[in-house]
């Protein structure tokens, strides 16, 4: 396909596998859906050698690739879903922030945010459609390739987590860069949430339109923050994205289910069940049955077998995903790990993770 053909939103194949939209809306379903976070990753070889020698943000700019990533791991594993390769960093892109992914460092940004009057470096309105296109290409393109084997999920960084990332420079161990500005500067902070609030709504609002049959929001990391700092400075804003969005696709009669994770945020899973999302992710520090105790069964739950449980021989690997199906239960739960896959993770292990979870599902169900 050349840069000039146009692909267009609209006469998708027919959906042949709905099981994990069913699942997420709380619906009978004939075994757990299964899909992994960094499912399209470094753990495959053929993902390594389609990125040999290019950078990393010029691919995510390739619809073409995108779509040839986000595919990959399908041709192997009996995933139920799809999650679009792309990056949570291509937001501050939009707002004019360089990044770099630099070899044995990971993202940076080369002149983060230092002081509350960085924010006029930010551009002050976003047009989505023209600065974030390739990835809207590439969630419609995707649509197409998959042929309705499984539905594609789109996805955004959480306000907190890309405030974090903008202020840090990269990764950051103790985020205290960004935890000073909440301290010290508490209305600027929210000012820069509240910008990544709106330019965030306008971009799921975008991947729905461009074929996204399902969103998920990374607040990765939520739990550097205390119980009294999220409520103030991250949980207002993950509400406040999922109840416009909910909002502007009721107006055209779309009805696409929402995941919110918020990573090591135990103490809010409660809010966090009344936040508008339909299904709340939870990592590997949290036990299924309290999970369920704190949601009070408002909402499906998502994950949350630790991913270095996969270094593990297959029949062990079989018995934790058993353990923690019957934890859950088979009604509104999806099967994920509690983060992302790791690059040294052999891919055999990720198929018997996701065979066991499909085979102890279906014996679950047929006990009933």
């Amino acid at each position: 396909m050349s840069k000039n053909d146009v692909i267009l939103p609209k006469g998708f194949p027919q959906l042949k596998n709905d099981t994990f939209l069913r699942a997420a809306r709380g619906e009978e379903i004939e075994h757990v859906p299964v899909w992994c976070m960094r499912q399209a990753g470094r753990y495959l070889p053929e993902f390594r050698e389609f990125r040999a020698g290019k950078d990393f943000f010029e691919t995510c700019q390739s619809p073409e690739a995108c779509c040839e990533l986000t595919l990959q791991p399908l041709r192997r594993f009996p995933f139920d879903a799809a999650i679009i390769f792309s990056d949570i960093l291509v937001v501050p892109q939009a707002l004019g922030m360089e990044v770099q992914m630099l070899p044995g460092k990971g993202p940076t940004f080369t002149d983060p945010l230092k002081e509350p009057e960085d924010l006029q470096r930010l551009r002050t309105k976003v047009d989505v459609n023209k600065e974030l296109d390739y990835v809207f290409r590439a969630i419609t393109l995707t649509r197409h390739k998959i042929e309705g084997t499984v539905p594609l999920i789109g996805f955004t960084g959480a306000p907190w987590t890309l405030m974090s990332y903008m202020i840090e420079g990269g990764g950051s161990n103790t985020h205290s860069k960004a935890k000073r500005w909440l301290y010290r500067h508490p209305e600027s902070s929210h000012m820069l949430l509240r910008i990544l609030t709106d330019v965030i709504v306008d971009y799921l609002l975008g991947q729905v339109a461009a074929g996204a049959q399902a969103l998920q929001v990374f607040d990765s990391h939520a739990g550097i923050l205390g119980p009294v700092e999220f409520k103030e400075f991250s949980l207002p804003y993950l509400r406040d994205i999922a109840r416009r969005v909910k909002d502007r696709l009721k107006e055209k009669d779309q009805d696409v289910p929402m995941i919110v994770f918020a990573k090591d945020a135990h103490y809010a899973l409660e809010e966090l069940s009344d936040s508008h999302y339909e299904v709340v992710g939870l990592d590997w520090t949290i036990d299924p049955r309290s999970a369920r105790e704190l949601t009070g069964g408002k909402v499906s739950l998502q994950g949350n077998m630790d991913p270095c449980a996969l270094y593990a021989p297959k029949e062990r690997i079989s018995d934790i995903a058993k353990r923690m199906l019957e934890g859950f239960g088979t009604r509104g739960y999806i099967a994920n790990l509690g983060h992302g896959l790791y690059p040294d993770m052999d891919p055999e292990s990720v198929g018997a993770f996701v065979e066991a979870v499909h085979r102890h599902s279906k014996n679950m169900n047929k006990q009933l």
